[in-house]
Parts: C-alpha cells; sequence; structure tokens
C-alpha cells in the first residue's frame, strides 16, 4: 500500500510536470504565467528582464544561453536591407533563435515609431505630436497609431516606445515636439487614443502592437527645458499637470511604461521608489511593465551594482541595458544571491512581463506576419497622414485677400531650405535618430505638393530666393528648424536664424504678399519677422504628406488647428504656459485662424504687428485689411521710449504701395535699442469698408533702426548693433547706466559696424554683467579672428564690471561681431582705446604662423617670416634629415606681431633641412632644399 501511495505520488508529480499549462492557449493568462513562472529557473527569469540592443547581439547563440526576453532597435538601428521584408528576416531570425531556449518564451521587440514607422525607409511618416495636439481630434489620432501599428507589425516588430504624453512646460527641451502639448487635457485626450489604436482591443490581433507611454514623469517639466534635467516642482503640480496623461493610459490598458531619465526635485527617477512602485504600481493600479530609458540606470548615484539594486528595488522590471548585458545579468544574479533584492521582486518583474507576452499571442504567433507587407506605405495610409497634416497646421496670422491662393493664373515664387526637403520636413526620429535632410524616404515635399495642387499657376522655387525673374503675385517662404532629437535639440535661443529673416525681408522687398509657413518642432520666435509677412502658418514637422500643407494654402479644406503650445513674443516670455499669473503671449494656448475667408465687411480691423523703421522716425502699423487714409483723422496714441512717456507730434499716411498699413511719421528720431511701446486710445481710424479700430496696446514695437558707422577710438553704447541674433535690450539698474543687452545665450551674437580711423592695436574694453556662470565669446572684425575671451562671473545681472581685450583693426569701415561661445551675461558697452597707430604689417595677428620660407630652393639665404598672437617664448631652429640642430635662429620672448629672419647655409652641404617653431603651445615643421 505505501509503494503505491509512492507511485501515485510520483505519477501526479511527473504529470504536473508534462502538462505545461503556460503552452495551453485555452487557460487563463494568470493560469498560464503562474505555470511558466514556476518552471523558470533564476537566470531564466532575469534574461526575461534584459533588454539589449541588436547592434550588440554578434553571437545569435547569447538570445537563448542568456535567455534574453527583449530586443530593441536604438534610434536609426536598422538591417542592412531597410525594407519591410529586411526587418521581418532580421525579426524571425532573432526569433528563432530565442525559441532554442528550454521553455521556449518568445522576445519581444522593441523600436521608437513615433510618427509613423519612422525608421522604415517608405513608411509613411505622421506630423510629429505636437502638431497631432494641434488637431484635438483623438479618433484622428487613433486612427494614425492604428496605422503606425500595422506598418510595423508588418515588420514583425510587436513594440512600440510610444505615445510620449510628456506635458511641456519650457519649449527650449529638444522633445517638445513629441508631446501632444503643454496641458494635461491633451495628455489625456490624445494620449490615451494613441494607446488605443496601438494596441486595439486585444493585444493579440493582427495589427496591434504593445505600446508603451513614457517617459514617467514631468520629463517635460525640468529646469530651463534641459533634457534628462531636473523637473523642480511640489507634488501638487506632479499630480494635476504630469500624472493625468498616465491615468488615462492606464485605463486604456497600456502595457509598458517607460520611465524619465530626468529628475524630480533632485532625485534620479530611474531610483524612484515612490514614484515607480508605490504611486505607479500602488496607486494607480498599473499592471503592466516598467522599462527603463536607454542605459539609463547607469545614470544613478553610485557604481554599476548599485545602479541595478536601487532601480530593479525601486521598481523598474526590464532594464533597456543595453551594450553590456552579460554584466548586466551576472550582477543582477549576484545581487539576488546575496539577498539584496529579492526573489519576490524578480517574480513580480518577470511576472509582469510574461503577462503581457501572453496577452500578445506571442507564444501562438511568435513570428512576422508577412501578409501586412503590402500595406506599408499605401495611398489608404497616406491619405490619413495628409488630413493629420492639414488637420496640424495652425493659421497664426492672415491679412485680407492673401488666402487661400489661386490655383489659376498666377506666377508664385517659393523660397526656403525647408520647402523642398522631405528630410526636414520630417524632423528627428525618421530614418535616423537625429533625423537628416534631403530625399531620405518616399513622400511630398511642401514644394511640389503646390504644384500638383495648382497645375495652371506657374509655381517656381529658389532655395535662397534668387529667381531669375521675380515678377510674382504671391511668395511663399518656408522657414524654420533643421532636425535634431532628444537633448541635441535642448536650445537656450529659439529666434528665428538670421539666414531666414533675410529671406523674408527679401521676398517682401518685391512688392507682393508673402505667406510663412514655419516647419519646426515647437513655436518660435517670430518677432524679426511678423511685420514682413501677410500670412503665417505653423506647420509643425508634418512629414511624408506636404500635400495637407497645400490643402490649405489653396483653400481645399479650412484651417482647423489650436495652438498646443502657448507661442510666446520673445525669449523673455519663455517658459511661459496658459494659467500663468502673467500671461500676455503672442499667440495663446488654443488659438487659431479656422477660416480663410475675408473679415466681414464693416468689422473693426485687427492690429496685426508694427515696428520703427530704419529712418528712425517713423513706425508703421499693420492691420488684416485696407486702411482709409488716415491723413485727416483724429487719433490719441501713447507713446514711451526706454518707459519714459514722449509726446512728439505725428503725422499719418498710408504706406506707399501697402494700404494695410498706417505710417506714423514723428518729429523725433529713436536710436538703435530704444525700447519704444504704443498704444491707441482712441480716434476715428477706420478701414476702407468702414469698420472703427478699438482701443489696443500697450504694445511693444520692434526696433529695426541700424547705427551708422561707428567711429573708432570711442565708446559704443551696447544696444548700438547693427545687427544681433537671440539677444534683448533692457534698462539697467545703476545711474547713468542707461540701457544693457541682455538675455545673452549659447550662439548668440551682435554685430556692430565700425569705422577705425588709423590701423592700429586697440584695447577693447567691455562692461559685462554675470550672474552665476563664466562666459566666453569670440570677436571678429572684416572677417578676421581677433581672439577669444572668458567673461568673469560678476555675482549679479546688473553688478557690472570691466574687462580689457587687445585687438588688432584695420582702418575704414567693417562689421565688428561678438559671438557668444557661452552666453549668461549682461553686456553695456564696448569703447576702443588707440593703443598705438601703426602700419597695417604691425598689426597683432589673429593666430600663430610660420611661412615657407622663400626662395625655396635656396643658396646660400632664405628668408623665413613668421607671426605670432600674444606674448610667447619663441623658438625657431633647424635640423639635418637625422634630427640634429644646425642652427638656432629665435630663442627669446617676443610681443605680439609680424617677423622676418635670415637662414645662412654657406657653412652647410646641400640637402633637405627642416625648421621647426615654438611658441607656447603652437608648434610646425616645414621642409626647405639647399642646392649649391
Amino acid at each position: 500500500m505505501k509503494r503505491l501511495l509512492i507511485l501515485l505520488v510520483f505519477l501526479f508529480i511527473v504529470q504536473s510536470l508534462s502538462a505545461q499549462i503556460y503552452l495551453d492557449s485555452n487557460a487563463t493568462v494568470d493560469q498560464r504565467v503562474e505555470d511558466l513562472l514556476q518552471r523558470m529557473t533564476l537566470d531564466e527569469k532575469i534574461g526575461q528582464m534584459t533588454q539589449a540592443d541588436r547592434s550588440v547581439i554578434k553571437n545569435l547563440d547569447d538570445l537563448k544561453n542568456y535567455f534574453i526576453g527583449s530586443l530593441l532597435s536604438g534610434g536609426g538601428s536598422a538591417p542592412s536591407s531597410n525594407t519591410p521584408t529586411g526587418w521581418a528576416d532580421m525579426y524571425d531570425e532573432y526569433q528563432k533563435k530565442t525559441l532554442e531556449a528550454r521553455l521556449k518564451i518568445p522576445l519581444i521587440y522593441g523600436i521608437d515609431a513615433v510618427h509613423g514607422n519612422n525608421n522604415l525607409k517608405d513608411a509613411v511618416i505622421f506630423p510629429h505630436n505636437i502638431g497631432l495636439g494641434c488637431t484635438r481630434n483623438p479618433e484622428l489620432i487613433k486612427l494614425a497609431s492604428q496605422i503606425t501599428a500595422a506598418e510595423v507589425a508588418a515588420t514583425g516588430i510587436d513594440w512600440n516606445f510610444a505615445p510620449c504624453i510628456a506635458v511641456v512646460r519650457d519649449e527650449r527641451w529638444g522633445r517638445t515636439y513629441e508631446s501632444f502639448g503643454e496641458s494635461a487635457e491633451l495628455a489625456e485626450l490624445l494620449g490615451s487614443a494613441a494607446v488605443n489604436g496601438l494596441q486595439g482591443e486585444n493585444l493579440s490581433g493582427k495589427i496591434n502592437i504593445l505600446a508603451c507611454a513614457k517617459h514617467f514623469i514631468a520629463d517635460g517639466a525640468t529646469n530651463g527645458g534641459q533634457d534628462q534635467g531636473n523637473s523642480i516642482i511640489d507634488e501638487t503640480a506632479l499630480r494635476a499637470i504630469h500624472l493625468p496623461g498616465y491615468i488615462a493610459a492606464i485605463k486604456e490598458g497600456v502595457g509598458s511604461i517607460m520611465v524619465s531619465y530626468s529628475s524630480w526635485n533632485g532625485e534620479k527617477l530611474h531610483g524612484h521608489k515612490y514614484l515607480l512602485t508605490d504611486v505607479l504600481k500602488g496607486e494607480l493600479k498599473f499592471d503592466g511593465f516598467v522599462v527603463s530609458d536607454w542605459q539609463a540606470i547607469d545614470q544613478l548615484p553610485g557604481d554599476y551594482t548599485s545602479d541595478v539594486e536601487n532601480s530593479i528595488n525601486a521598481g523598474i522590471d526590464m532594464v533597456m541595458v543595453p551594450y553590456d548585458y552579460v554584466t548586466f545579468i551576472n550582477t543582477l544574479k549576484a545581487l539576488v544571491q546575496q539577498g539584496k533584492i529579492t526573489n519576490q521582486r524578480i517574480d513580480d518583474a518577470v511576472r509582469r512581463i510574461l503577462k503581457i507576452k501572453f496577452k500578445m499571442g506571442l507564444f501562438e504567433k511568435p513570428f512576422a506576419d508577412r501578409s501586412l507587407i503590402s500595406q506599408v506605405g499605401s495611398q489608404d495610409h497616406r491619405d490619413v497622414a495628409r488630413q493629420c497634416v492639414r488637420e496640424s497646421l495652425v493659421l497664426l496670422k492672415k491679412k485680407d485677400g492673401v488666402l487661400p491662393l489661386p490655383k489659376n493664373g498666377a506666377r508664385i515664387l517659393v523660397a526656403g531650405s525647408n520647402a523642398n526637403d522631405i528630410g526636414y520636413q520630417c524632423g528627428g526620429w525618421t530614418i535616423s535618430w537625429q533625423g537628416s535632410s534631403g530625399n531620405i524616404t518616399s513622400g511630398t515635399t511642401i514644394f511640389q505638393a503646390m504644384k500638383n495642387a495648382a497645375n495652371n499657376t506657374e509655381i517656381v522655387y529658389s532655395k535662397t530666393g534668387d529667381f531669375t525673374d521675380t515678377n510674382a503675385d504671391y511668395s511663399v517662404v518656408v522657414i524654420g528648424e533643421t532636425p535634431y532629437a532628444e537633448g541635441q535639440g535642448d536650445r537656450s535661443d529659439l529666434s528665428i536664424s538670421k539666414t531666414d529673416i533675410d529671406l523674408v525681408k527679401k521676398m517682401k522687398a518685391l512688392g507682393k504678399p508673402v505667406v510663412v509657413v514655419i516647419v519646426s518642432g515647437r513655436p518660435m520666435i517670430i518677432e524679426q519677422i511678423l511685420h514682413y509677412s501677410d500670412a503665417i502658418i505653423a506647420a509643425w514637422l508634418p512629414g511624408t504628406e506636404g500635400d495637407g500643407v497645400a490643402d490649405i494654402l489653396f483653400g481645399d479644406y479650412n484651417p482647423t488647428g489650436l495652438l498646443s503650445n502657448t507661442w510666446a513674443k520673445n525669449m523673455d516670455q519663455i517658459p511661459i504656459n496658459y494659467g500663468d499669473a502673467t500671461y500676455d503671449p503672442l499667440y495663446e494656448y488654443g488659438y487659431g485662424i479656422t477660416d480663410l475667408s475675408d473679415s466681414p465687411a464693416g468689422s473693426e480691423p485687427i492690429f496685426l504687428s508694427s515696428i520703427i523703421t530704419n529712418s528712425g522716425n517713423q513706425i508703421e502699423l499693420t492691420f488684416n485689411k485696407p486702411m482709409i487714409d488716415p491723413v485727416s483723422a483724429n487719433t490719441d496714441f501713447i507713446l514711451t521710449r526706454n518707459q519714459l512717456p514722449i509726446s512728439p507730434t505725428i503725422n499719418f499716411s498710408l504706406k506707399t504701395g501697402d494700404n494695410t498699413t498706417i505710417v506714423l511719421e514723428l518729429n523725433t528720431n529713436f536710436a538703435p535699442g530704444d525700447l519704444v511701446s504704443l498704444s491707441f486710445i482712441a480716434g476715428n481710424l477706420l478701414s476702407f469698408d468702414g469698420g472703427k479700430l478699438e482701443p489696443f496696446g500697450p504694445v511693444n514695437i520692434l526696433n529695426s533702426v541700424k547705427a551708422a558707422a561707428l567711429t573708432v577710438p570711442g565708446l559704443i553704447q551696447a544696444e548700438d548693433f547693427s545687427d544681433m541674433f537671440g539677444v534683448q535690450v533692457e534698462p539697467t539698474t545703476d545711474d547713468g547706466g542707461g540701457i544693457n543687452v541682455g538675455y545673452i545665450d549659447d550662439g548668440d551674437w551682435l554685430e556692430y559696424t565700425i569705422n577705425p580711423e588709423v590701423s592700429g592695436n586697440y584695447f577693447l574694453a567691455l562692461r559685462i554683467a554675470s550672474e552665476s556662470q563664466p562666459a566666453q565669446i569670440t570677436l571678429t572684425s572684416g572677417g578676421r579672428n581677433l581672439g577669444s575671451r572668458t567673461l568673469p562671473v560678476t555675482g549679479g545681472w546688473q553688478t557690472w564690471t570691466t574687462v580689457n581685450q587687445l585687438i588688432g583693426l584695420f582702418e575704414g569701415e567693417q562689421t565688428f561681431r561678438v559671438n557668444v561661445l557661452r552666453g549668461g551675461f549682461n553686456l553695456n558697452w564696448l569703447n576702443f582705446t588707440s593703443l598705438v597707430s601703426v602700419e597695417e604689417d604691425q598689426l597683432i595677428p589673429d593666430e600663430n604662423a610660420i611661412f615657407q620660407n622663400y626662395p625655396n630652393p635656396f643658396n646660400p639665404k632664405s628668408n623665413v617670416k613668421y607671426q605670432i598672437s600674444e606674448t610667447g617664448h619663441v623658438k625657431l631652429a633647424v635640423y639635418d634629415i637625422l634630427g640634429k640642430q644646425v642652427s638656432l635662429l629665435v630663442n627669446e620672448v617676443k610681443s605680439p606681431g609680424y617677423y622676418e629672419v635670415i637662414f645662412d647655409g654657406s657653412n652647410l652641404s646641400s640637402g633637405t633641412y627642416f625648421y621647426r617653431f615654438q611658441t607656447n603651445q603652437y608648434f610646425q615643421t616645414r621642409k626647405m632644399t639647399l642646392i649649391k
């Protein structure tokens, strides 16, 4: 009896072991998970928690030997054949090898398909999220996500690191375009729609893939918009602004969530147990798995062992290693064996991962479904992307009679580097991580789309606006940003580039309406082009379907897009968000013109922009419709200059050739850099159709007065620049300081037209103030490099000091330029003091150099010239081919300048010699030939 009982128990155990419930598709997901989990060794469990990049899998056997649970393609990592079949072949090869492992657990493969399957050449590329946020259309976002899922699934890939549901609060962040906008409402509404579109109602569906909400949490709130930075906000703001999107995604069933690189109040989120475990998994009851970002646990304080320990214990279930997966696996195993990470924590992580794999149906269908390949890049998909483009466009400014453009009988000039470039149109995360220019994938550029839309209108393109025939009815100028991704897109200044500003002005000078289309990943600072544009469209990063832009330009559809982010007037306002205590942007969150019709007859004219012209005594005010000549109008304006009221005599007129613009001619002149504001208080300024102008203001007027050539030596006020990029002017707080140039950031510059009376060496004194970090500048004049300078910290923005630099200038008019390598300072004035008048060849050189001897070959003498840019020890020696010194020409301290020495080879035999020049950290060797 006892033997029989033992036999029955043994048979029961054997039967239980052989009954692999986890392979039974009829069992529940929980049953399958628990059955598989209890069969797994620690090594197999840790393998499931490991994600490696495909590029480091050199030996495919590692997939089965280390039980790797997941692979990914980092940005731009693709098979050699970047086609759907190439991807499917790669995926199946990896999956086949993985399934050779004992328990046959399939891997899951992740990519960043953040606006369509953007890794795959010829796939449909949708607008980036910032544009989709402007559609306010969750059904459209759901449809776009379904198409993305289908085009990803066609390649075998089953996991998408999307959607990004960050709420961006500072547009300087390089990932702004990955966000749906600045509000929690958009993150909720559109983030959940994207999750639904990717995953569908059933994760095991044919075209459904796993979504990944990212990056948990508050990655869009970092100080200064710094990627991977620190979000300094209290928990109330964290929950009110940045958590709702995740709550909505979890309600929609999102299967994975990626953690942010950033910190919350100084603590790295990859080690934040309270947020990852207590809030996300506990309070919000998220039952999917948490994945790290790329190599992100390595950023935690301490060594790698502590990084692994702290991140896993904080609640991370799968680690995107992504390189040295063997070290990660061994480290994690040792920590478990040492009791520093419990088996319960490992089981929790693996249970979550397995649950998703079973829900996805990977155990039943582990390989690519190639029947989907025909859908990739299909016209039906492109039509939806085109709809996304046109619904994402935001019409910011429009004068009557400018839009829509005519399809028949007109001539349109198209200019700008973003008009005919698919790569620029798509932005970052397109084929490669950072994106690139040119025909990187299939699609229609904005220029080509315009030609497609208007066969009976002549449309010609010049990138630089250099047209042989400038006669035209309209100009369309397509400008904006070049591609970038993540931290490479962080910017301290969001101003439109000088090249683009000059191009808009150039096209406006032709005297015809100018439509500006801005291709960018965020709102830009457009104050320099606002007055020269008759219509402005924010096209964001529209992707491959430029026809959607043409749909709006030619009036096939009315624009419907509403701003998902507040559009600031200038950098001084950033960060700016709806609900701020002080909120006076150029265009508000939710703004957008949604009708191409002209304004109703008799409606009040709308003020659009203003400038002070270069004459210095004229102000132009532009409106949305033609105005009646105001020469006899009764008006009441208030003007201020540098914050002080002025009361000049004003004569009014219409601008010649532009009846939408009123000119105010004053009996006083404004200087370059003057801060001028205007308010219209009352009066009878009328539009041509009888509309009466209502009071407005105060508005700051763009000061475009150019400084005349400034005499050197002499004092030059910093605000008297002839041109600049990115800076602003403001009053100083010290007596007599006047105006200073401020908001000087990395990459900004100032230009001054100067006229040195004589060629010579000058002391340049700069009055600067810097609050907390050393700044660095380089100086040029007339194209010559005059050297660089580090500017000290003074302890405050209005705590001034003077720094000096010795420079050399030629006489005559030239452009002196201050290039900012590292910003963070204010500039009050520049003072040039003559040191000594010299001949041109006595100017201080801008660099060290040794020149070829002359004559060469020579017998027996030859001249050697050299120059040094600063005082230092100079050694100039001649060597034979064996390296023996045969002559010492110079060996002493020299002042900056140009020098010449004569080498006499009378005592040497014919042959090749070398002369070596050394001063400070500079050295160079040249060859000479002596022939007797």
